[in-house]
């Protein structure tokens, strides 16, 4: 079977996003869907039993991941159990067969997997053949159809798409976003310490001001990831994300600048380190073992995407000085 390929997914989640929905999974507003990817969708759909799904890739919701709950999405949840439960699962999930066995590996639709599973009953599923890099754009494109993600999410999603090998364009496509929009996303998850996003959450009604605050206090220094994790330790276990930023954001102004902890290193990935200092950023890649080829890639592109990266970065700068 041929694996899908971009546009198909596009039309595959246009499809799926416009199926009748009830109260609890909201429709999307959508082109007009694409003829033979509604042909294709409707006949790879089946009933499956939730326990032979497993979760899929990088994760899209903020709240299956974050240390705190917040009672918003658990109201969310719920809903949308309740409305399964009475109605039937009205949106079919994406999921693809697993490399072996009898399994099925699920797309997107985690939520809805989960509901089925704690209802006990089977999973309506559109089953396509699509690679990890497809099935990454589905993901994204399903998010921007049926859901509004929040900025932070956006800007962590963005960074799933890169950091699985797509380009700019690729990620601008996937989340239809501009060129400047996704350097102000790329800004925040630059800066920004993956840890500390996760203890402050999806944030919903704070957008791009409040976390490029943030990012800056973080590249000027002024504010470190063990302090951050600290202030917001201090925060109680029911506060929503919106206010762990608000207060993260006040304590740290009037904390003002945290002393220098000195050198840190850091390994991104296996066999390559990034040691910064007062004075100097400096990056090494072994050229041993399975590190080898790599090492001899990023020697010969290094340099391109540094030039790439600093456009981007002079680009941001220059559009929140206006």
């Amino acid at each position: 079977m041929a694996r899908k390929s971009l546009k198909d997914m596009a039309g595959i989640a246009n499809t799926i996003a416009r199926s009748s929905p009830s109260s609890g999974e909201k429709a999307a507003k959508t082109n007009a869907p694409v003829l033979g990817a509604l042909q294709g969708s409707l006949a790879a759909i089946r009933e499956i039993d939730a326990e032979l799904i497993d979760d899929w890739g990088p994760i899209d919701r903020m709240n299956e991941f974050t240390t705190v709950n917040s009672d918003d999405d658990d109201e969310s949840f719920e809903a949308l159990k309740s409305s399964i439960r009475d109605g039937g699962q009205q949106v079919p999930i994406l999921v693809r067969r697993a490399k072996s066995g009898d399994r099925f590996e699920a797309i997107y639709g985690r939520r809805r997997l989960k509901a089925c599973r704690e209802l006990g009953i089977k999973v309506r599923a559109n089953v396509q053949d699509v690679d990890d890099a497809t099935a990454l754009l589905a993901k994204g494109l399903e998010n921007a159809a049926r859901r509004n993600l929040s900025f932070y999410e956006k800007a962590r999603f963005a960074e799933a798409i890169q950091d699985a090998g797509h380009d700019m364009a690729t990620t601008r496509q996937v989340l239809n976003l501009s060129a400047s929009s996704l350097s102000h996303l790329m800004k925040v998850v630059q800066n920004v310490p993956r840890g500390v996003g996760d203890l402050i959450g999806a944030a919903p009604r704070s957008g791009r001001p409040k976390w490029t605050e943030l990012a800056e206090l973080f590249q000027a220094g002024k504010l470190s990831e063990d302090s951050a994790k600290n202030l917001l330790g201090e925060s109680e276990a029911d506060v929503s994300s919106d206010d762990r930023l608000d207060r993260l954001l006040k304590e740290a102004t009037k904390r003002g600048p945290r002393p220098a902890t000195g050198p840190s290193e850091v390994s991104p990935v296996n066999g390559v380190t990034i040691k910064s200092g007062p004075g100097s950023v400096s990056l090494s890649a072994k050229r041993t073992g399975d590190n080898a080829a790599f090492a001899d890639w990023l020697d010969k592109n290094l340099s391109e995407i540094i030039k790439k990266s600093y456009a981007e970065f002079t680009a941001v700068n220059r559009s929140d000085e206006t």
